[in-house]
């Protein structure tokens, strides 16, 4: 088994499922600049020096909490995971956990972070936290729950009979792509929650609003590609015909 670490190029793919946004700016906010050259003319142009490889934990890499585990002045042990090939967990499968003081539990995974092939299981493996703890105040806890491996401490659920299953891919007559129970043969369909974002629900609900782009704008095509300049494309969209001689010149 080969073991890689984690690689900057898979930030992109995983991180912006649950939230709309763009691989320029989640790459843009984690981005770590130790040296660049200055301004002007230099021997070595567009010389930079960055950050490129990051701890992974369970904020996002665009938020301020991910920023500050991963300052220039903090250090974390190196982390080795296994690349999945094909993730097949998804928001709001109903998983077991198998480890832990809650095995033989089920419940519904609430968040994914694929960097580290995690899983966060809604009310299970929780923890404790005590918060605003000083002579003023005497704090407070706070449960939240601690992320779980997909490959060894969760198992997925049939729905059928509600008990653990192996499962692999496979195609229906109609070309479409499923999960199906090795012990049962059933389809384990993907929940709708697997759509959600933080801007809407499912796709297929989502209203425009009015500050949006129409979506016939978006897919409208506007640009033929020619042998032309910019300045030859707006002479012909304006009428304008180029009647100038250009003056004789010489290379000598």
């Amino acid at each position: 088994m080969r073991l890689t670490n984690l690689l900057f190029s898979r930030v992109g793919k995983y991180s912006k499922d649950y939230s709309n946004l763009p691989d320029s700016y989640i790459k843009r906010a984690m981005e770590q600049v130790y040296w660049k050259n200055p301004k002007g003319p230099q021997y070595r142009p567009n010389a930079v020096v960055q950050r490129k490889k990051f701890h992974f934990d369970t904020e996002r890499p665009w938020s301020a909490q991910f920023r500050q585990e991963n300052s220039p002045n903090r250090h974390h042990k190196k982390i080795f995971v296994e690349p999945i090939k094909e993730w097949s967990f998804f928001r709001g499968d109903r998983v077991e956990v198998l480890v832990g003081k809650d095995k033989g539990k089920q419940g519904i995974v609430k968040q994914i972070i694929q960097e580290r092939n995690w899983v966060l299981v809604e009310g299970l493996n929780c923890e404790l936290k005590k918060l605003g703890d000083d002579k003023e105040f005497a704090g407070v806890y706070v449960q939240s729950e601690k992320p779980l491996l997909v490959t060894s401490e969760v198992s997925l659920v049939d729905p059928s009979d509600f008990a653990t299953t192996g499962f692999e891919w496979r195609f229906t007559e109609s070309g479409e792509r499923v999960r199906v129970s090795t012990r049962t043969g059933r389809i384990i369909p993907t929940p709708p929650s697997a759509e959600e974002t933080i801007d809407y629900k499912t796709k297929s609900t989502y209203k425009e609003q009015p500050k949006d782009t129409v979506a016939d704008d978006v897919t409208e095509v506007t640009f033929e590609p020619r042998l032309a300049t910019f300045e030859m494309d707006l002479m012909d969209k304006m009428g304008i015909k180029e009647d100038r001689v250009p003056p004789k010149s010489f290379w000598y």
